[in-house]
């Protein structure tokens, strides 16, 4: 049985006033809600799970580290995201500077969660690669946005985001948002007219 979201923002309201309060098990119940979704926001940001896994656990060290900035009145969860697309930001700076440091480099645009490459039940072989191929291409193309195009697209197309939530998330205009979310399908369109 799912919680709704008001009540997960209770949930995680009451567990960081437990973490600021010094309790620090507090932490493993917001980990235990939010680690999947930042791990697959990570993911999708910067193309490898274990890149992704270190820098969700990196967003968790910094929600501990920084429960006292945490204001009631904020969602949690945007707050979180916030520090995850920072960490993102960050990792891509450093890897612009040390581009040749990922000896994964190569696998990177080929590499697939087993969800990905797993069939649905009506879909023939044929029918399965193509739709794989199409998901790599998609997933290629995301990947070449600029890292604001990027960004945009991942929060309000992937993880379902409210353009309000996502300049939250960016610290961005709600206006900048929906500039950078069409610049980004315009892009994608082109790059990918060979799929459409």
């Amino acid at each position: 049985m799912s919680m709704e979201p008001t009540d997960i923002e209770a949930r995680d309201r009451a567990d960081m006033e437990q973490l600021q309060a010094g309790h620090d098990a507090a932490l493993n119940d917001l980990m235990e809600r939010h680690a999947t979704p930042i791990f697959h926001f990570l993911c999708r940001m910067v193309g490898n799970e274990d890149d992704a896994h270190d820098l969700a656990q990196e967003t968790f060290v910094r929600v501990f580290k920084s429960a006292k900035s945490f204001r009631a009145e904020q969602k949690f969860s945007t707050w979180l995201f916030t520090i995850a697309a920072n960490l993102a930001r960050n990792h891509f700076r450093w890897r612009s500077r040390h581009p040749n440091i990922s000896l994964d480099a190569e696998n990177a645009e080929t590499e697939q969660t087993l969800g990905s490459t797993l069939p649905s039940n009506t879909a023939s072989p044929k029918e399965a690669a193509l739709a794989g191929e199409r998901a790599a291409a998609v997933r290629a193309a995301v990947k070449n946005l600029p890292e604001d195009l990027r960004e945009a697209i991942v929060l309000c197309e992937w993880e379902e985001r409210s353009v309000v939530e996502a300049a939250t998330i960016l610290e961005a205009t709600p206006k900048a948002v929906e500039s950078r979310l069409y610049r980004a399908r315009g892009i994608l369109r082109e790059r990918l007219k060979s799929w459409l």
